[in-house]
């Protein structure tokens, strides 16, 4: 049976762009984000919100499908999403707008209690991704089929990504994943021009379902 999607669910700043821009040399229709059902429908490959937030309601609505949970090692996952969270909390707590409702509602839940005091912490930042970790593991218990753990600067990791999902090498010189969105910067893929790539909004506007 073939596969239905491919889901990137690791937390921010553990190489979902990195992965997604590896997916599209593989062939792969990709959305870093999706906030409508146009790419949800469209995107094989989908990454980040509200991905790594709604991984089990996915699960259930796109049978047959596989999950990548990407990891990385606290001491540069810590200093890395605390900077991005200081640069995004004023617009995820903004009541008169900042960013759409599906992106406030996956940091909200997965960075709970979101405050501005707590994202300064490094035991609090390192609880949540711990909690999200083990939900994705529990989940996924006795499914190992189903779910890959994958370290993108581990060596080998590119070829068991091949692996899991029995893809075909394109680019015979290719042997790891590209490094994208180095210090800090996470706008990268929004400069990506690919036929491949699935924009994650429609001209800016979502919906209010997305699957």
């Amino acid at each position: 049976m073939a596969i239905n999607k491919i889901f990137i669910i690791g937390l921010p700043r553990t190489a979902t762009t990195s992965v997604c821009v590896a997916a599209l040399g593989l062939g792969y229709k990709t959305a870093h984000n999706a906030y409508t059902q146009h790419a949800f429908t469209q995107a094989q490959v989908l990454a980040d919100t509200p991905m790594f937030c709604d991984y089990q309601m996915l699960d259930k609505h796109f049978p047959n499908s596989k999950f990548i949970y990407l990891t990385r090692d606290a001491s540069l996952w810590l200093p890395s999403i605390k900077q991005l969270l200081q640069r995004m909390i004023v617009n995820l707590q903004r009541d008169d707008g900042g960013f759409n409702p599906h992106l406030k509602r996956c940091y909200s839940e997965v960075f709970s209690p979101l405050t501005a005091d707590n994202i300064e912490q490094d035991e609090f930042l390192l609880g949540c991704y711990q909690r999200h970790q083990q939900g994705v593991f529990d989940y996924f218990r006795q499914r190992e089929q189903d779910l890959l753990t994958l370290d993108v600067s581990n060596e080998h990791s590119y070829q068991v990504f091949l692996t899991f999902l029995n893809a075909e090498q394109l680019d015979e010189n290719k042997r790891d994943f590209k490094k994208i969105n180095i210090g800090g910067k996470v706008k990268a893929w929004q400069a990506i021009n690919n036929k491949l790539k699935i924009e994650s909004t429609n001209k800016g506007k979502i919906d209010k379902v997305l699957y």
